[in-house]
């Protein structure tokens, strides 16, 4: 059992780890250089520190989200020049494999290890543990950062070398993607031929036709309110650069993926880029002239 450990960016998801470890028994150490989000870890029961070389000089399993690749390569060349020794830093961001093979090496050069294991779920899932972690890296040191894991998600699987975690988050959001914007489109062609918004979401939540994101998303997208924000259209749009030019390296062709992509580019043209990626579907409803 590991009795401490260390959260740096303590924002939607580093926020809901760091409560939940919390809750799980584990004595947590976080960062984030927002003093709101130090303040509702604080009140989460969270001991803040001042910098990232802080939190990793008191814990040795440290959970890392951060929202870029410069966000990470600061908080590596960080914790490097630290006085910490023998850090495991699981890194769970959605962040290019060259990104974090940058951040591995800087903290390999000083005796630490970095693992790659994004995570699969929305903001809202994050804030009940409804996660999937997709491990990988060296595998001793992956098995001593699972018992922190286990405190925020569901489940976790080991997915070998380091790099194949991402590589599965990105197989993973390629679905994500499309099914949220089928949801949408769905919603969209029930409201159309008349059907309450409401009753398409009970109806098919529940049906041989649902998907995870219908059920996660269908809601917000009947209400129409898209403020309860898991992943904001803005921060998304890394993902599907990511995901694009992932496909293209491996050439492969993701028809449907470029198709689905399109609401979600519009949602920043139309003024939602910081609302949650469920309205995808107020960009479809917009497109086929939906009057609610």
């Amino acid at each position: 059992m590991t009795d401490t450990a260390g959260v740096i960016g303590l924002g939607i998801m580093g926020g809901a780890f760091a409560r939940l470890m919390v809750d799980g028994g584990v004595y947590v150490f976080g960062y984030d250089p927002s003093m709101d989000a130090l303040e509702a870890a604080r009140a989460a029961g969270v001991e803040t520190m001042g910098s990232s070389a802080a939190v990793a000089e008191k814990a040795d399993v440290i959970m890392v989200s951060l929202p870029s690749p410069a966000a990470l390569i600061a908080v590596a060349e960080e914790i490097a020049a630290s006085c910490a020794s023998g850090c495991v830093v699981v890194e769970a961001s959605t962040l290019t494999l060259a990104d974090k093979q940058k951040a591995h090496d800087i903290l390999a050069a000083a005796g630490h290890t970095l693992l790659d294991c994004p995570v699969s779920g929305t903001g809202q899932q994050a804030q009940t543990g409804d996660l999937a972690v997709f491990t990988s890296g060296d595998q001793k040191a992956v098995e001593k950062a699972i018992p922190v894991i286990e405190k925020f998600s569901r489940e976790n699987k080991y997915c070998g070398e380091f790099g194949n975690g991402s590589r599965m988050k990105f197989v993973a959001n390629h679905l994500v993607t499309i099914h949220n914007t089928a949801a949408a489109e769905a919603m969209v062609l029930g409201m159309k031929s008349g059907l309450d918004p409401h009753l398409i979401f009970d109806v098919i939540s529940t049906s041989a036709a649902t998907s995870r994101m219908f059920q996660v998303r269908g809601k917000m997208m009947a209400d129409a309110n898209y403020d309860d924000v898991g992943m904001s259209n803005r921060l998304y749009q890394k993902d599907l650069d990511i995901i694009t030019s992932f496909a293209s390296d491996v050439h492969c062709p993701v028809n449907l993926f470029a198709a689905s992509v399109q609401p979600y580019r519009a949602t920043i043209d139309q003024g939602l880029a910081e609302k949650d990626t469920a309205a995808v579907c107020a960009v479809l409803e917009d497109q086929g002239r939906v009057k609610r």
